[in-house]
């Protein structure tokens, strides 16, 4: 009988390197965005050459795992970015009201879920985070301004807070495109005292539901609190249209 059976080939050490990384990004352990250890640093932790490490990395840039960012450092990439942000890019760039009310509607159902799940499954640390973002919020609120990134960062760390790792990558790449086009929208209505004091309660009642366990309550303030999103949103390109 001719054998199938091939020789096995140990593998290189930047190969252990490779697959050890992948992992830590499949299993949520290195988030999107995140940066990871120098050269140096892994090469000590590893007990590895510079050099294996720096083939690793090479490597895994040039599949999509890390990015290399202006200023220095290697960062995770999203793994939906390149599907799904990449052929959106130049559509959402117009500014297209329809397109971003369907971005908006993606985001509702991916976001009302995360907040279920992380009343479920937060860790104390990450309700700590939230806790610490929300008097950030309720700060900037007493001083009549508005940092959307605080904002965004809440609803970021309420996605981490699902332990999902897909679910993270792919919000991840969302807010990627909303950062360019709907926090644009927002702007506008977070110098507003009577919406800030409305957003504010909304992020306090997320992070009650969250604290205590509530899944079904968490989500049904994330979709209040997303609708009136939408809803600003509209109002904005309503007068932007009309001007």
């Amino acid at each position: 009988m001719t054998t199938v059976f091939q020789p096995i080939k140990p593998k290189k050490i930047s190969e252990e390197i490779v697959q050890q990384i992948k992992q830590l990004i499949v299993s949520g352990d290195l988030k999107p965005g995140e940066r990871i250890p120098s050269e140096r640093e892994l090469s000590s932790v590893l007990g590895v050459s510079r050099p294996s490490v720096r083939e690793a990395i090479m490597v895994l840039e040039a599949t999509g795992f890390l990015e290399s960012r202006q200023g220095g450092g290697t960062y995770v990439r999203s793994l939906t970015e390149a599907a799904i942000a990449d052929p959106l890019t130049n559509i959402v760039g117009s500014k297209e009201p329809r397109i971003l009310y369907a971005l908006t509607e993606v985001r509702m159902g991916i976001e009302t879920w995360s907040a279920y799940l992380a009343a479920e499954r937060a860790t104390p640390e990450q309700i700590k985070t939230l806790r610490k973002l929300y008097r950030t919020m309720e700060r900037q609120t007493s001083e009549g301004g508005w940092d959307p990134e605080v904002d965004a960062q809440f609803h970021y760390t309420i996605t981490e807070a699902t332990q999902n790792t897909i679910q993270i990558h792919l919000l991840d790449t969302i807010h990627t495109l909303f950062q360019t086009t709907i926090m644009v929208a927002l702007t506008g209505f977070y110098q507003k005292e009577e919406y800030l004091q409305r957003l504010l309660i909304h992020h306090h009642d997320l992070l009650d539901a969250i604290e205590n366990r509530d899944p079904e309550r968490a989500q049904q303030v994330m979709r209040e609190h997303l609708e009136v999103v939408d809803e600003k949103m509209r109002e904005y390109f309503k007068s932007v249209s009309d001007d």
